[in-house]
């Protein structure tokens, strides 16, 4: 249940694409990751104060607070103009339309609104249709690597400090090998206030590199910027592997987590700008559950493959965004300054 809804947080970005103009996307839809981030930091916090006094299921019921809230909050987003259009609800999208113009203080263009209902809407044939197939399939890859490498940076992270599996070359008591008093290799140590620490300034790489992201979505455009963020990631992630002091580990972690969040939110951008209105959802769908698969493996590399060996478990990470990175580069649609499509 909890997975269902995750799924649709996608929703949401298809929802904000579909009412932010061309020339303000590349600014607009990357700072969204702020809120992300926000997020991530509030449940580091809640790990840092309520897990070692209450434990984690009152973390779990106390995370899910804005969730409820957000649900009664959701009555005041609007619907968006362009789907109410492919249904064939032109008038619920002028009245749309009237309260843009009204928050603008502007006025609509005279005439009428007049578009056909769109009789391909929310058939999955679309996505595989000759003009969209190649893109759909690189799409679907390039969504689970990224999910695939998010999740591991994150809990191949927690897993190396939890557990020390670093090479630490100035390691101080809190950090030294704790093998020795534990029997396998499947064992739980409560992070310290350096983990969290460390998981913080960590977290918040995920925005620190917003401006970049910004520029080379706006210079280069998307497919660009995600074969580049891919390669980066690759590299990081074998970098991770070197001996290092705790401050270089944190400066790798650092790196590695701003290029995987800043990528997964470039191919959210492309996504949702590459297709028509009239399959958006169902392909952001499509790839939200590409994704997922590439999350429910991640754990299986990042932790359970972590505890043998710190080399095998960063390799599959680096070569999947690598051979994501090729699949990026033969990307047939650049969608930098394009408008949004309502047919495919």
């Amino acid at each position: 249940m909890v997975g269902c809804g995750v799924a649709g947080v996608s929703q949401g970005f298809v929802l904000k694409t579909e009412f932010i103009p061309a020339k303000h996307r590349a600014v607009l839809l990357p700072l969204a990751s702020i809120f992300w981030m926000m997020g991530s930091m509030l449940i580091i916090l809640l790990g840092m104060l309520v897990v070692p006094f209450l434990g984690w299921r009152w973390m779990i019921r106390i995370s899910v607070t804005p969730s409820i809230i957000l649900i009664f909050l959701f009555k005041f987003i609007p619907e968006s103009a362009r789907y109410n259009v492919s249904a064939g609800n032109t008038e619920a999208a002028v009245k749309t339309l009237q309260r843009i113009a009204k928050m603008n203080r502007a006025c609509l263009p005279p005439g009428c609104l007049v578009e056909p209902a769109a009789r391909e809407r929310g058939s999955w044939k679309t996505l595989l249709s000759p003009s969209l197939r190649r893109t759909s399939l690189l799409l679907w890859y390039s969504w689970f690597v990224a999910s695939f490498a998010y999740y591991g940076s994150v809990l191949g992270s927690s897993e190396l400090l939890e557990k020390n599996l670093l090479c630490v070359t100035n390691a101080d008591q809190e950090h030294r090998v704790k093998h020795h008093h534990e029997d396998g290799r499947c064992y739980c140590i409560p992070f310290g206030f350096n983990d969290y620490q460390t998981l913080l300034i960590s977290c918040l790489g995920e925005v620190a590199l917003v401006p970049l992201n910004i520029g080379l979505l706006s210079v280069f455009g998307r497919k660009s910027s995600l074969t580049v963020l891919q390669l980066m990631a690759a590299i990081l992630f074998l970098l991770v592997n070197i001996c290092t002091s705790m401050f270089g580990f944190t400066v790798l972690l650092f790196l590695l987590r701003s290029v995987v969040s800043m990528n997964f939110n470039v191919v959210y951008i492309y996504t949702a700008e590459v297709y028509p209105t009239v399959a958006r959802s169902l392909g952001m769908g499509f790839c939200t559950s590409f994704s997922r698969i590439g999350g429910m493996i991640a754990p299986f590399i990042a932790q359970v493959l972590m505890s043998r060996s710190v080399i095998l478990a960063l390799c599959p990470f680096a070569v999947a965004c690598a051979v994501c990175a090729v699949g990026n580069f033969l990307m047939p649609i650049e969608t930098k300054g394009r408008a949004l499509l309502q047919n495919s």
